[in-house]
Formats: C-alpha cells, structure tokens, sequence
C-alpha cells in the first residue's frame, strides 16, 4: 500500500456545515458533470471524524447529475472505518490524502478545512498536486469555514490554476463583509494586510456595505445585492445576481492573488 500524503486534520464537522460550498458547486460546475460520458466522481477529501459532509455532498450533487458518485477520502485510516457503515450506492469511503486515490479521475474535488493547519508556503503545491489529480474540465474547490458553515471563504481552481474567491455568509449573521475575513483560505488569511489585493477588497466592501445602509430596511439580501453591485465599479466580480441573493460574491483570482 503506498503512503497516504499529508497529516490529520483535527476532524470537527458538524451537519450542514458545508451546504453553502456545495450548493455553489451544483450551481455553478453541475453543467460540467453532466457532460461527463461516464458517471462523474467528487471527492470529499478530508472529510473528518464523521462522514456528514460526504453524505451531504452525494444528494445536492445528485440534483445536478444524479449519475455522480462520492468518494470521500480520509488519512486517518480508523475515520475510515468508522465511515464504512456510511457507505451506499455512489458514495464510498477510502484511505488516502493529496495523492486522491479513486480509480478514475475525478471531476470535482473538494477539501475544506484541510490546508488550514498547513503552512502558507505548502499551499501552492498542494494545489498543483491535486488539480493534476482532476479530469478534463475538472474543479478544484478548497477553503474554509466556520463550525456551522455561517460564513465560508473558497478558492475554485481548475487544472491551469486558481479562477476564482468566493465569498459567502448568512447574511442574517453579518455585521459587516469584512468579518469573512477570518475564514479566508490558508493562501490569504496572512494577507489581510494593508497593501495586499485582498485587504483592499474587503475595506472596499465594508465601505460599499455602509454605503447600501438606506437599503437595510429592506432586509439584509438588499443590502448585500446593492453593496455588491456597487463593489463590481472597481472589482472584477464573476457571478450574476442568482448568486449574489445567496449571500455569496465570486471575485477573479488575479484580482486578490498576494502580491508577494
């Protein structure tokens, strides 16, 4: 058996904790599993001590392909065990890391809450590893959230790189974008600094927030959706206003990658 590449995670998961991810993913990437000529795989790498997102991941993916299967891989090898009972028609549970051990390659492969424990200087790799794993027309989605997935920062990369940073709340919840901060990626949590890309966006968003303040009566989606609109003048922002009603707004890489 080859070794499994990378370290435990500390293993917290919850229900429901990633449901924002995975409904960008279905959004957003369901066209691409559905042309996929054989059933289309997606990996729940790192899925932790239970099995929750895994299972979570194979029904909303099934509403945009319902041929999709689930392989959710895990380097502690008693997770895996304690997953197997889990396992059903199109999900499956497996011992691995970064290597992605699945027969086929996959078309989505998602790693929450993974690389947090890493080092900044590890990401890039990590990132080139993985997208090497994905089929053609692959998605790599990885990020980090909060315990009961509130608020969730992710970066969508395909085989040539990083595309996007997609940022998403309940917007109940916020006082203010900026507090999204704190669960930015591994590649941009230390860059929240003045004279980075992505400490601009977020003081710009904060201003454009106060901004939309008249439209508070209105509700919290109101404001977000005109807040947004507004942030678009200056940012290159990829998603359309479907998207933004979800508390989410999708920026190009290129817009916040550091600038060191």
């Amino acid at each position: 058996m080859n070794r499994a590449v990378g370290t435990a995670t500390r293993g917290t998961t919850n229900p429901n904790r990633l449901r924002r991810m995975d409904r960008w993913i279905a959004a957003v990437h369901g066209a691409a599993l559905r042309r996929s000529a054989a059933p289309p795989i997606a990996v729940d790498l790192g899925y932790g001590a239970a099995p929750w997102t895994a299972v979570e991941l194979l029904g909303r993916l099934r509403t945009a392909d319902p041929r999709c299967r689930v392989v959710g891989i895990e380097i502690d090898p008693a997770r895996v065990a304690a997953a197997a009972p889990y396992a059903r028609e199109g999900l499956s549970f497996r011992h691995g890391g970064f290597e992605v051990p699945t027969e086929r390659r996959p078309l989505l492969v998602r790693a929450a809450n993974v690389l947090r424990q890493y080092g900044e200087d590890e990401v890039a790799a990590v990132w080139e590893r993985l997208c090497a794993r994905l089929a053609p027309g692959g998605l790599l989605v990885e990020g980090t959230c909060d315990e009961i997935g509130r608020r969730h920062v992710w970066v969508a990369l395909g085989p040539e790189g990083p595309r996007t940073v997609t940022f998403a709340t309940r917007l109940g919840s916020l006082d203010r974008p900026s507090d999204l901060a704190e669960r930015l990626p591994k590649a941009l949590i230390h860059r929240n600094v003045p004279g980075e890309p992505v400490h601009a966006f977020l003081r710009d968003f904060d201003r454009a927030w106060a901004a939309a303040a008249p439209y508070a009566p209105l509700g919290a989606r109101q404001r977000w959706i005109k807040a947004v609109g507004d942030l678009a003048a200056d940012w290159p922002l990829t998603d359309d206003r479907r998207r933004r009603r979800q508390g989410e707004v999708t920026v190009a890489w290129g817009a916040l990658a550091p600038a060191r």
